[in-house]
């Protein structure tokens, strides 16, 4: 984790593929560009690079991604403005796709904290878009992160895999930054959606909206043209949440 008392990284993560990723980790760097005024960074470890088709100013790819780990490579040359004026990029592309490979040949367990906590002087909080699956990467991110932000469809299959992740953990010393489960992509006229909402009443919802389809379409965070509607509101409020949990570090 982060030693520094003002930068904090914040992985959105899950085991399971199509939970919203990318949509939760734009959004919530989005409000904490715009509504905490804090210096982010968007950091795209999927090689599908979605967050770095909908931000990314260039898209002129050059397989660099995977550098930053492998070579000596000045992190900072890699990044990037984005489109959304105070947040910066780091790109993804294909070259990820041999990222836990490289992990594992590396054997350096904090290569990405070590990463990110050379970042500590230019921003105040990194999110990460991290690749679905329990890999050497999601070794690497639940090492680096402060909060991991956990995508969960109100499904049997989306529970179970959260389950999966939090036995994993426990495996391993329980030596892990706090987990915060989300509930998404939340149809309320679905029963099955309801009945699992009522299991845990306390975790943030984020429901299915139009404007969280529109965001590929728009390649815009909700907050930047319907700021109005639920959806926004409610990433709005988690990203308030995860503000208080890390006061509370």
């Amino acid at each position: 984790m982060s030693k520094d008392l003002k930068l904090a990284t914040i992985a959105v993560y899950s085991l399971k593929g199509g939970v919203g990723k990318t949509t939760f980790a734009v959004n919530l760097a989005w409000a904490a560009a715009k509504r905490s005024s804090r210096r982010t960074l968007l950091w795209d470890l999927d090689p599908q690079a979605a967050a770095t088709w909908m931000l990314s100013a260039n898209m002129k790819g050059r397989d660099e991604a995977q550098a930053i780990f492998s070579k000596d490579v000045d992190i900072e040359s890699l990044i990037r403005p984005s489109t959304i004026e105070g947040i910066d990029l780091i790109a993804a592309d294909t070259s990820l796709r041999g990222l836990d490979r490289l992990f594992f040949e590396l054997g350096k367990k904090k290569r990405l904290a070590k990463l990110t906590e050379s970042l500590a002087k230019k921003y105040d909080r990194i999110i990460l878009d991290c690749p679905p699956g329990l890999t050497e990467t999601s070794e690497q991110v639940l090492r680096a992160a402060d909060i991991v932000i956990v995508p969960v469809i109100p499904s049997p299959l989306s529970q179970r895999a959260l389950g999966e992740v939090a036995r994993y953990l426990v495996q391993n010393d329980g030596s892990h930054a706090p987990i915060l489960p989300v509930y998404s992509m939340v149809d309320r006229r679905r029963k099955l959606h309801r009945e699992t909402l009522e299991q845990n009443k306390n975790w943030p919802v984020i429901p299915m909206a139009s404007a969280v389809e529109q965001m590929s379409a728009r390649r815009k965070p909700i907050g930047e043209f319907a700021g109005s509607v639920p959806a926004a509101k409610q990433f709005n409020f988690l990203w308030q949440a995860i503000e208080k949990r890390l006061a509370k570090r």
